[in-house]
């Protein structure tokens, strides 16, 4: 509410604009991928994780260790990206630091 009244200023967003920007869109089209698109994203996925069935685990546990032990995450996860899909990775931190939920 505050944003959109102006009393919380957002540079760029509700302050310092550009007069002459571009217009808002009323409405905007999606761009949706094909069932033929889903289903070779979803192999590829599959493909991906078969391949990397045996080191993932493993390095699951580390990127959740390092969480745990407030060490550096950022370079097991510059480790784990090589093996592990994102759904994996957002799982295992779920797993140790919970998820956020914004309270309505």
């Amino acid at each position: 509410m505050l944003k959109h009244t102006g009393e919380l200023p957002i540079i760029g967003v509700n302050t310092f604009r550009n007069p002459k920007g571009d217009e808002v869109l009323e409405s905007l089209e999606l761009a949706r991928s094909t069932e033929e698109e889903k289903q070779s994203q979803l192999k590829r996925l599959n493909d991906f994780h078969a391949l990397h069935a045996a080191e993932s685990p493993a390095m699951l546990k580390r990127l959740q260790q390092a969480v745990i032990d407030n060490g550096n995450v950022f370079e097991v996860l510059m480790d784990a990206v090589r093996v592990c899909s994102l759904g994996q990775i957002t799982n295992a931190l779920f797993e140790v630091g919970g998820q956020y939920r914004r309270n309505m």
